[in-house]
């Protein structure tokens, strides 16, 4: 592969040998050369092993040290890295199982477990599917709840082929599908796009004779909704409460969602109503929907009131609301107001959230702070925060969004050094800023990436390779990515229907001049 990036990044390989049978899998790593071209042939690769113990640090001093100061024995090993698995400890807990294995032993089942868990949540697919191996081997019988963790780690980073290859797996094991694994593979079938294999998995859950959960509805619902057939999947409610399910917070997150992406805002706000009538109390993802849909409508008046709402309900204002917030209000100058709702969120107590908003709003440029991605990270660690994927996605969306293409890159860089894995989302939000910058073919050589390092691409993928052609004035390049796209297996939403129909308007003008 090729790049031609100005600002001069190189995409190299390290490809450990990971297995499921015969599947295989390629981790890709971010680094920063000094130069302008580069032609990346001369692959490196590297076993992937669980990290070696540094004597040099103390393992176990918090929380869980020996009282009486004596080496941990293998049952205290076992039980300290469940322990640092159940608050997020990950780093500790490998430590340990490094320690562990340097003594000869190795965790027992349960510690498994939850080292499979821990490692899938955070991202970190690739450890996973070692220890998963390693547990195999040792002739542990896993059960389907690990193989669920496995398979939605594969997933949430964008690796169909393996997951599929997986599932296979499984079935050759005598392992069955279970209610989870459906919702899991439902999950990400809606999000990518891929609307016949949706339709398959439901098929298939009524024939095992699987009872469609509200979960399962809802995700059908926005399934339809994302295919322009929002009518539709209001008619489906009718449906559910003929079968007897109440409506949960699940289907009435995605009737609001639905109502909301299609301008009808006071239906959605009526429905946000009946369901506080109802007693079902709104989450985070419900205010999320309002606010969101309202700043896009350009009604910023009753997104900073439902703002407000949220956070005197005691709910923690989500990062990815807060730069929408500050995006729209930024584009018109209302730097006052994102001042008086920073100090009205300080007042609440939430000075964490304060701080990430201060560190956001100087990223959009008011005071010319952060512009440097390693800097953010650091003030942010310096407030007591350690950051995770979704903090990373939402500063290098911020970054993207402003165009700063180097700035966006090193955040993937710094994502991956805390051993967080580039999934489908980073790299999707990889391509918006190339495609922001002008720098289509930038884009176009990570969705190749994408491709060749064998991620999954979805309907976001697309859809923004597509607007990043649009505004290079390459209209010629959408339709092959639209077929392509099709090709693939995912189903056009509306939002990439109407990509299309703009190049292909400004194509039949072309042809009609001349």
């Amino acid at each position: 592969m090729k790049f031609t990036w100005e600002c001069t990044m190189r995409l190299s390989w390290l490809a450990p040998p990971l297995t499921h049978g015969s599947c295989s899998l390629n981790h890709s790593h971010l680094k920063l050369l000094c130069c302008s071209r580069t032609d990346n042939n001369n692959n490196r690769v590297k076993q992937v092993a669980i990290p070696e113990f540094n004597k040099k640090n103390a393992i176990c001093k918090y929380p869980f040290e020996s009282n009486s100061g004596e080496e941990l024995s293998t049952e205290l090993h076992n039980k300290t890295i469940q322990e640092y698995c159940k608050i997020g400890d990950v780093d500790n807990a490998m430590k340990l199982v490094a320690q562990l294995e340097a003594m000869g032993f190795h965790p027992n089942s349960i510690s498994y477990g939850f080292l499979i868990d821990s490692l899938g949540s955070v991202g970190r697919t690739l450890e996973a599917d070692v220890l998963f191996q390693e547990m195999m081997y040792l002739g542990f019988k896993p059960r389907i709840r690990l193989f669920n963790a496995l398979l939605k780690g594969f997933l949430k980073k964008g690796l169909l082929g393996l997951a599929v290859k997986f599932l296979v797996e499984m079935g050759r094991m005598g392992v069955c599908k279970n209610q989870e694994t459906y919702e899991i593979l439902l999950d990400y079938y809606v999000s990518a796009g891929r609307l016949e294999d949706t339709w398959m998995v439901v098929n298939e859950m009524k024939t095992n004779g699987i009872q469609l959960s509200s979960f399962v509805y809802g995700k059908v619902i926005r399934l339809y909704r994302d295919n322009g057939m929002w009518k539709k999947a209001i008619g489906l409610v009718e449906e559910i409460r003929e079968k007897g399910i109440s409506l949960d917070r699940q289907i009435y997150n995605s009737i609001i969602d639905t109502f909301g992406k299609y301008g009808e805002l006071g239906e959605a706000l009526e429905v946000f109503e009946k369901m506080k009538q109802e007693s079902i109390v709104p989450d985070i993802t419900t205010w999320n929907s309002l606010i969101r849909w309202h700043c896009k409508a350009g009604d910023l008046t009753k997104a900073l009131q439902l703002f407000t709402e949220m956070q005197e309900q005691g709910l923690y204002p989500d990062p990815k609301i807060l730069m929408s917030l500050i995006s729209r209000l930024g584009e018109l100058g209302k730097w006052d107001v994102i001042k008086k709702n920073f100090e009205n969120m300080k007042c609440r107590g939430r000075q964490e959230v304060g701080a990430i908003y201060a560190m956001l709003v100087d990223i959009y440029g008011q005071y010319g702070r952060f512009q440097d991605a390693e800097d953010f990270i650091s003030a942010l660690k310096s407030e007591g925060f350690l950051p995770s994927a979704s903090m990373f996605c939402v500063l290098a969306n911020a970054y993207a969004q402003q165009g700063f293409c180097e700035q966006t890159v090193k955040v993937l860089q710094l994502m991956e050094a805390e051993g967080i894995e580039l999934n489908i989302i980073m790299l999707n939000v990889l391509i918006n800023a190339f495609g922001i910058a002008g720098r289509h073919e930038e884009a176009l050589s990570i969705y190749q990436h994408i491709r060749e390092s064998g991620i999954s691409p979805d309907v976001v993928t697309y859809s923004t390779l597509m607007k990043a052609f649009i505004r290079a004035k390459k209209f010629d390049k959408v339709p092959e990515i639209y077929k392509e796209m099709e090709s693939y297996g995912c189903t056009p939403d509306r939002k990439a229907r109407q990509i299309l129909q703009t190049a292909l308007m400004v194509l039949e003008r072309r042809h009609c001049k001349y």
